[in-house]
């Protein structure tokens, strides 16, 4: 589940964050980039934390927490934290040019992952005729790795984790090009028609 809520939540942080038609951006040392990965920063920050209150408290009310592989627990949280960075870049380069698009947009994926992430089922239980519907998704695949490290009795076959970097990488590189011409493109008039 916090794989899922840091990807969608970080999306929508990134989203959200200041444009290049912001008022903010009239102060010189302010930029969009400050702007997004504070937004993503803040969003995993408060995630890790959130993370670690809860884990602390299983722990110590209830029994010990095991986790098989921390370290690659970890690192496929961070992966979904990256891929929510990337898609919200992509939606932020978007933003000034249809805002209203945007806003169905982040709505429709963050609600399309709610199945798609694989995060209510188990992904080597799914037949194969199903299998390239959830595919195409890194956090299926981010989700599915974190549950074959965090239990010893599971191992993902069907996910693979370089997917998510080759993934994020990818549309992370689109987003900073559609970013950077929606930055040079945006007229600061657009926000007073809005």
């Amino acid at each position: 589940i916090f794989l899922f809520l840091t990807h969608t939540k970080t999306m929508g942080a990134v989203v959200s964050a200041e444009g290049p038609t912001s008022a903010i951006m009239k102060h010189a040392p302010m930029t969009t980039f400050l702007s997004i990965s504070s937004a993503a920063l803040a969003v995993l920050y408060l995630q890790i934390l959130s993370m670690a209150v809860i884990l602390f408290f299983v722990d110590v009310v209830f029994s010990p927490v095991v986790i098989e592989d921390p370290g690659w627990v970890f690192l496929s949280f961070i992966l979904a934290w990256f891929s929510g960075l990337a898609v919200g870049l992509i939606f932020l380069g978007i933003k000034p040019f249809a805002p209203n698009f945007t806003r169905i947009g982040t709505m429709v994926y963050a609600r399309a992952n709610m199945i798609a992430s694989g995060k209510m089922f188990v992904a080597n239980q799914l037949p194969a005729y199903v299998l390239p519907y959830f595919a195409w998704n890194p956090l299926f695949h981010t989700i599915d790795q974190a549950r074959g490290a965090a239990f010893i009795n599971y191992t993902p076959h069907v996910t693979s984790i370089t997917y998510p970097i080759y993934f994020s990488l990818g549309v992370m590189v689109i987003g900073m090009m559609v970013e950077f011409f929606a930055r040079r493109n945006a007229s600061a008039s657009w926000n007073s028609a809005r």
